[in-house]
């Protein structure tokens, strides 16, 4: 360890380690140990007796977490500003799972037809007449 890292651990105390008297590493101690093995601090340390990986509180409910993850997929797609747009309106609908549901059909459409449908559902909010929404 000196010889790699130009530094030491008293053979003491790492007996008072091994033997119990000691039971916690210093920060110290911690970290020179982990960079000697090449492993992450936390690898070196056990969960107190009473740690628990449960959460102490409910998930929100699942509009929310859907809600949450089409938000934070808009913050991830911010370069390409048409896919940011996409998740970030959806996320502000107030039923995203209908909508997801509705273009989850959609997709089944050939993407000609679904062009021509959408030019024709845009036209005809303009006040567009069915002659002018033929191609």
């Amino acid at each position: 360890m000196e010889k790699e890292l130009g530094e030491t651990i008293s053979q003491a105390y790492l007996s008072q380690l091994e033997s119990g008297k000691r039971v916690h590493l210093t920060a110290f101690t911690r970290d020179l140990l982990a960079r000697f093995f090449k492993v992450h601090p936390g690898y070196l340390v056990s969960d107190p007796p009473d740690f628990s990986t449960d959460l102490l509180t409910d998930v929100a409910e699942e509009g929310d977490r859907l809600s949450t993850w089409l938000e934070a997929s808009a913050e991830e797609w911010q370069t390409e500003p048409e896919v940011a747009g996409f998740f970030t309106a959806l996320a502000r609908t107030r039923d995203p799972r209908r909508y997801l549901t509705l273009l989850s059909e959609l997709l089944a459409l050939p993407l000609a037809e679904l062009e021509q449908l959408v030019r024709a559902l845009t036209a005809s909010g303009s006040g567009a007449t069915e002659q002018e929404l033929t191609p």
